[in-house]
């Protein structure tokens, strides 16, 4: 009898699990570049800066081929990712400057964040990168539903000098970091950190690369790799670009190592096209076969690189060619989480 009952506890135990394993919400993982140009990375044709980790997601997941952006520019396209809703709906429609004369605008407060609609319904969420939706207390990412955030306010950051950036400074929270590595190899252990140590609970982590933005800076470690490449600004732009797709390569080795994978809804994205045209801050960036820049609603300015991954939930290895948009990924978000969502969306739930 005694063996009976142990036996019977533990099928009981067993069959709790299974029930719960397939009750968990998925981990919500969106990654941002900044500035990639289109034909930069090998699923788009690059030749010349090898993107082994972004190639590697997009062959297990699903790349949509004629993905949008909803503003040519940054700011705007960001706070349409984070809203689901077409920027024009709250008149946000230019990049913010770090001047005090935009202290007091931001993504206006009447908006409700991706970030709010999951912590409430009990997330753990953290932006590890760049912010660029307002700089006064009341825009700042712990204000807009993040629990964590690390990275700075403004529109660039120097990679390599914190001291460079005295009105857009590095924040832990709202405490200012004076020393920074190797910026994106940084926003990277922090992003595997947030993995490791959220492991048990659902969480939502928005990690904004700065990287391709200007300033142009790498280390030696990455600009070794690209000897080839004779035009130093699009030197300097491969070995950031590497430096990105090994980071990416990191933070999804994490979510293996943590066995993570299948309970993670893995978002990559870029927020515009690459400067390309005069009147831009070029940054050494491509959007072949695209014609257009950022800041430019041809096709270079707003058709962006994009790929879900869902591992047991969603197709592997499959392109999509209908048109989406960056709006897109809240409503898909939150109905993976099982978010009863309240407002207009102007982005449709992908999932089906």
């Amino acid at each position: 009898i005694r063996s009976v009952t142990i036996l019977l506890a533990i099928l009981l135990c067993f069959s709790c699990s299974v029930v719960e394993a397939q009750r968990r919400r998925p981990n919500i993982l969106v990654i941002v570049t900044d500035d990639m140009g289109y034909g930069d990375i090998g699923i788009h044709g690059s030749k010349d800066i090898p993107t082994a980790n972004i190639d590697a997601l997009a062959k297990v997941g699903i790349r949509f081929s004629d993905a949008n952006a909803s503003g040519p520019y940054f700011s705007p396209s960001r706070a349409g990712l984070l809203t689901g809703r077409y920027q024009q709906r709250f008149g946000h429609e230019f990049n913010l400057d770090m001047s005090p004369d935009y202290s007091d605008f931001g993504l206006p407060l009447s908006e409700t964040t991706m970030a709010d609609r999951l912590k409430s319904a009990g997330y753990r969420t953290a932006l590890v990168g760049k912010w660029h939706l307002g700089f006064g207390d009341k825009f700042h990412p712990m204000a807009r539903g993040f629990d964590e955030f690390f990275g700075f306010l403004g529109h660039s950051h120097s990679y390599l000098d914190s001291e460079k950036a005295s009105l857009n400074p590095i924040f832990d929270g709202r405490r200012v970091v004076n020393e920074i590595p190797y910026l994106t190899d940084l926003l990277t252990d922090r992003a595997v950190a947030f993995i490791k140590r959220q492991k048990s609970q659902p969480f939502f982590l928005y990690l904004a690369f700065n990287a391709v933005h200007t300033p142009m800076e790498a280390t030696d470690k990455y600009l070794a790799r690209f000897s080839y490449i004779e035009d130093k600004k699009r030197r300097t732009y491969a070995a950031m670009l590497s430096a990105m797709d090994d980071g990416i390569g990191k933070t999804l080795a994490a979510l293996r190592s943590e066995g993570l994978e299948e309970d993670t809804l893995i978002f990559f994205l870029n927020d515009n096209g690459g400067p390309t045209m005069a009147g831009t801050t070029i940054n050494g960036s491509s959007n072949a076969p695209l014609r257009g820049s950022k800041r430019q609603t041809l096709e270079g300015g707003i058709r962006v690189a994009f790929i879900i991954r869902w591992k047991g939930h969603l197709a592997e290895g499959q392109m999509d060619s209908r048109p989406i948009i960056q709006l897109d990924v809240l409503p898909t978000a939150v109905a993976a989480a099982g978010v009863r969502s309240q407002g207009q969306f102007d982005g449709v739930n992908l999932l089906p």
